[in-house]
């Protein structure tokens, strides 16, 4: 997951929505907070960016603001995408400028980039977001057997 710290809330929300995928040991989600002390946490960010298969990007006003994720982890991650060595799939978080980002080609969750925070109930957003990613997964599953 690339996503800004400010948005640690909903990250963890959806973090906790992703379980079920998790217990049926079709995904593996790493972000920041697994990088342990003592780790360059710059070359373990690279490193997971350049060894996932979906890569997750949380966009919201932080997202974008972030130098960190526009220089590196939004490049290499729509590098890949672009080679079709990873798949990149936005997670719209909250109302924010994004249309004419680079990664405003993909096609978004929730459906029609509607905002999670515009939702009224987090839950319903979120699953509507892990099963747009199951989907994926799936699709993926078959393409490797």
């Amino acid at each position: 997951m690339s996503y800004a710290h400010e948005d640690e809330a909903i990250k963890s929300e959806l973090d906790k929505h992703l379980a079920p995928l998790k217990r049926m040991n079709i995904i593996d989600v790493w972000q920041d907070q697994k990088i342990l002390a003592g780790d360059v946490w710059d070359d373990n960010i690279a490193q997971e960016i350049m060894s996932s298969d979906i890569i997750l990007f949380l966009v919201s006003a932080d997202f974008n603001n972030s130098e960190y994720i526009w220089n590196i982890e939004i490049q290499k991650a729509m590098e890949r995408h672009a080679k079709n060595e990873a798949r990149v799939i936005p997670i719209i978080l909250s109302d924010c400028l994004w249309m004419d980002l680079p990664y405003a080609i993909l096609q978004a969750l929730p459906k029609h980039g509607k905002p999670i925070s515009n939702f009224k109930d987090v839950d319903t957003a979120c699953l509507e977001v892990v099963n747009g990613i199951y989907q994926v997964v799936k699709y993926l599953l078959n393409q490797t057997n």
